[in-house]
């Protein structure tokens, strides 16, 4: 039987509408002048989100001083964090914390993505899915590539047949490289013209016989 490994942003949540305000809150307090008259939007967001967060903040915010990214892009995600804990409104895609429940019943499931370090945690504390998430990785904690980090946590699971499930071609390149197959999340932020799978919703997990 394989176990399932999730991406989470256009997979399990969209939080781009609510990460677009806190970023444009941090570029705005940040005074960098290049920057000004920057106006980051959840449509920016959503062809962003998936990439490690250098890459991230390398189109963001361009060929500014590198220790000064480096300090915006941290404190970016200090508001983002911030803001997703205050916020009230449920970000999730329906039925994605009723489908991971049923599948926690008879697959182990875990989590990577190319977030920050932290994030998460806390997608799983707004989620109520701590107690089903048997292990994760991210890019903030390691440094390491989605590919890598799917390797990485695979290994020490002692995992042998798993399937991604993401919504971007940057997924599902990475579940290539990791030598595993790929559910694609028709519903987020991407396009992938020959998955293994294809989902309109997180419900059609259940129809699926992994």
């Amino acid at each position: 039987m394989a176990e399932l490994i999730f991406d989470i942003d256009g997979t399990l949540w969209n939080t781009t509408g609510v990460v677009a305000g806190a970023w444009n809150e941090a570029v705005a307090a940040s005074g960098v002048e290049e920057l000004k008259g920057l106006h980051i939007t959840a449509d920016m967001l959503k062809k962003e989100f998936g990439k490690p967060m250098d890459e991230i903040a390398d189109d963001l915010f361009g060929p500014i001083d590198p220790v000064k990214k480096a300090q915006l892009l941290e404190f970016c995600c200090k508001l983002e964090h911030e803001a997703i804990l205050n916020n009230t409104e449920d970000l999730a895609y329906e039925g994605m914390r009723e489908t991971l429940h049923k599948l926690a019943k008879s697959h182990k499931l875990y989590i990577v993505s190319n977030c920050q370090d932290g994030y998460i945690e806390l997608v799983m504390e707004k989620n109520g899915l701590t107690d089903i998430i048997s292990d994760y990785e991210c890019f903030g904690h390691t440094g390491l590539f989605k590919a890598e980090n799917i390797r990485l946590l695979m290994d020490r699971n002692g995992i042998k047949d798993a399937y991604y499930i993401g919504d971007t071609m940057g997924d599902y390149d990475s579940s290539v490289k990791a030598g595993v197959k790929f559910v694609f999340a028709s519903y987020g932020f991407g396009e992938v013209p020959a998955p293994d799978f294809t989902i309109d919703s997180p419900a059609e997990l259940l129809e699926i016989e992994f």
